[in-house]
């Protein structure tokens, strides 16, 4: 066991500069925007351009992190993040901004990937997946209180994704060069319960643009139809992130008390409710009501989304293939909140999202309820593994 105990602080940190990408999305975009000749359609393109080569390091290297090694592969998705985002901060030429936040796009992606596959084969990567939560969301939280004070331009998130990722590199040291070989969780056997987990995986990916849709142009709203400061809606988004922690702990803590349909249907229903909120916000109280309280039901239910998946699959297969789905669709959030926004309004936008929350809280609670009373994996993100012991040092 002393080698998952060893390696669990540098995977907390691989994790931590991964997932700061899609954390940091409302201001990297927003600062595109004002920083750049862009309009806000294109900027929220180019974030989505982002998020998807970060899904695309995950379907292409969740099977391949055993074969090329954790530490090489950590290494090259810093290296990336780092070259990367740190170029697109040293130019103001739209095409180069937009090939380095590409390639520092493929550098989150690849850590994160390295980071959920040793997270995976933890003792008990509940505990590991919560202290990386608990880092990417105060890290990001200290970062949107700090861009409004460091001048304007579009560099300043984009350079601390890239400080991050430097200053994750030592740790990288400790990570095993290569891990026990496992045979891929995609062949073999036939998926069971092929329907509903087909089901699930395309309204995961739904789901995941919505929140993703908001989550992208929030900055524009509190900053444009909120009228409020940037240090306040940076302020706003700090608190917002801090109380997702609590969403974090809270569904570690209840586990399977209710089962799965209760959190999934309930609580896409009240995300719903604070996306119309968030989106038709006019002053700060409407407008941190709504962010704050969808960033506290947002984890909740994604915890228990992914847990069902794994519950379809003892192998994991489904637990991988609806994480890659929700990927997909967290990549296609921010053009579609932007294209929704800049045809429609915001208002227009949040009713749009949140009736298709409504829709497809239907299938997402008949799933649950048929995957029966089984134990409830205790799964809190969309890890894209291939399986569990393909990490594990300890195995023969």
């Amino acid at each position: 066991m002393s080698a998952p105990r060893t390696t669990a602080w540098p995977l907390v940190a691989l994790f931590t500069a991964g997932y700061l990408a899609p954390y940091l999305l409302p201001t990297t975009v927003g600062r595109l925007d004002s920083g750049l000749a862009l309009s806000a359609t294109e900027a929220g393109a180019i974030g989505s351009a982002l998020l998807l080569s970060s899904a695309a390091a995950g379907f292409l290297l969740a099977s391949r992190v055993d074969r090329i090694g954790p530490r090489t592969l950590a290494r090259i998705g810093l290296v990336l993040a780092v070259v990367g985002y740190g170029g697109a901060v040293l130019t103001h030429a739209v095409p180069a901004v937009v090939a380095g936040t590409l390639v520092g796009g493929f550098g989150s992606g690849t850590a994160t990937t390295v980071a959920a596959t040793g997270i995976a084969a933890q003792p008990d990567p509940h505990r590991t997946t919560t202290l990386g939560l608990l880092g990417v969301s105060a890290l990001a939280g200290a970062v949107y209180l700090a861009v409004p004070h460091l001048g304007a331009g579009h560099g300043q998130p984009l350079a601390a994704i890239a400080l991050t990722a430097l200053a994750v590199w030592p740790l990288t040291g400790r990570l095993p060069v290569r891990t026990a070989v496992a045979h891929s969780s995609l062949g073999g056997t036939p998926l069971p319960r092929p329907r509903s987990g087909l089901v699930l995986a395309l309204v995961m990916f739904c789901w995941s643009l919505a929140q993703n849709a908001l989550w992208g142009v929030s900055g524009r709203i509190g900053l444009t139809q909120a009228h409020l400061a940037e240090a306040t809606v940076g302020a706003v988004f700090a608190v917002a992130l801090g109380a997702g922690l609590l969403g974090v702990v809270g569904a570690g803590a209840v586990g399977p008390r209710f089962g799965r349909a209760l959190p999934i249907g309930a609580g896409t229903a009240l995300i719903s409710g604070c996306i119309v909120l968030s989106a038709s916000a006019t002053d700060l109280t409407t407008f941190a009501t709504g962010e704050i309280a969808w960033n506290v039901l947002y984890p909740v239910v994604l915890s228990y989304v992914i847990g069902l998946a794994a519950s379809l699959d003892p192998r994991g297969r489904w637990a991988v293939l609806v994480g890659s789905a929700s990927s997909l669709g967290t990549a296609a959030g921010p053009l579609t909140g932007s294209v929704l926004a800049a045809q429609a309004g915001f208002p227009v936008m949040g009713a749009v999202l949140a009736v298709g929350l409504l829709v497809i809280t239907v299938p997402m609670t008949a799933v649950a309820l048929r995957a029966g009373r089984r134990p409830l994996p205790l799964v809190e993100i969309p890890v894209q593994t291939p399986a569990r012991h393909a990490y594990d040092t300890t195995a023969a």
